[in-house]
């Protein structure tokens, strides 16, 4: 669904409301151009734990424990 800013100004609890109800997007124009997206929540989203969201979002490349050959003040 597409709403202009105006609109959105004064129908917007109205317009969330629907978003949710029906599980649509909403998208703001202002002079007829698209200037952001209101996306509903599933269930699942709002459910989701924090614990282990970042879950194979890391690579990594070598050993992390190995010295870098970096001189550190400590070190000295």
């Amino acid at each position: 669904m597409q709403v202009s800013i105006e609109n959105f100004k004064t129908e917007y609890l109205k317009l969330i409301e629907d978003a949710q109800k029906f599980h649509s997007e909403i998208i703001i124009t202002k002079f007829g151009k698209p200037i952001a997206k209101i996306i509903p929540m599933s269930n699942e989203q709002s459910k989701r734990s924090l614990f282990g969201y970042m879950k194979d979002s890391v690579i990594i490349h070598r050993d992390i424990l190995e010295p870098t050959g970096e001189s550190w003040e400590v070190d000295e």
